[in-house]
């Protein structure tokens, strides 16, 4: 990993605007390698209002949606003029459950190229609380440019 992370203003990367955008802060650590991201989970979520239940819980599968919106960091780094693509999200694989993200709770959502070629990445991703693991998935993303 580099020393100098840099952070990246999360609208100005991903076209999402509340309630899909699912990140607080994301930051490149590796250029176009790995980047990581975090959300602070909130009693005052779109989610939270829908359970109806004193235990609120992010489920999973927006977790593994967060994931894919932390690689956006990556794949705008991959491109010279990153400003005319668009990154469709086509697989997910591998995608396994452990622990549920609570009220109060910090995710750190760290994600890594494992390649690119012919502008297809698939990269693997790992939703950690407090050192422990939530989320683990792999997917592939399809950048294009936008016509």
């Amino acid at each position: 990993m580099t020393p100098m992370a840099t952070v990246i203003d999360v609208m100005g990367v991903l076209p999402h605007r509340y309630p899909f955008l699912l990140l607080d802060k994301l930051e490149v650590k590796e250029r176009a390698r790995v980047a990581v991201g975090t959300k602070r989970v909130t009693g005052s979520e779109w989610f939270a209002s829908a359970a109806g239940s004193h235990l609120i819980t992010m489920p999973h599968l927006l977790v593994v949606e967060a994931l894919a919106q932390t690689s956006a960091a990556i794949l705008a780094d991959l491109l010279e003029n990153a400003s005319g693509t668009i990154g469709y999200f086509a697989a997910i694989r591998r995608v396994r459950c452990r622990e549920t993200a609570n009220v109060g709770d910090v995710i750190t959502l760290t994600v890594e190229l494992e390649s690119f070629r012919r502008g297809i990445a698939q990269l693997k991703g790992v939703a950690s609380i407090e050192g422990r693991t939530c989320v683990t998935a792999e997917f592939t993303t399809v950048v294009r440019p936008r016509d």
